[in-house]
């Protein structure tokens, strides 16, 4: 798994899971605006990452990300893959 495909997951499970419009989800989009999610749905996104990449995450950890690519990036360093530019 690299990178993209990192991207490519998360962006999926965004889409399907959590009916995000596709065009909204841009790396420097502000992540909070772009997911539109209430607290319930930040604990469907934290099994969807446990399921998607089998970790554990804490709802804390979302505190550090501001845009969707530190998202990305948080998930990237976690699977001790390269992080892009």
């Amino acid at each position: 798994m690299n990178y993209q495909d990192i991207v490519e997951r998360i962006n999926d499970f965004l889409v399907e899971d959590f009916e995000v419009d596709i065009a909204s989800i841009v790396p420097e989009g502000a992540l909070k605006e772009t997911l539109d999610l209430d607290s319930l749905d930040y604990i469907d996104l934290i099994v969807a990452i446990e399921n998607n990449f089998g970790f554990k995450i804490k709802p804390e950890d979302f505190q550090t990300m501001k845009t969707v690519k530190d998202f990305y990036d948080f998930v990237a360093a976690r699977l001790n893959i390269e992080i892009s530019a």
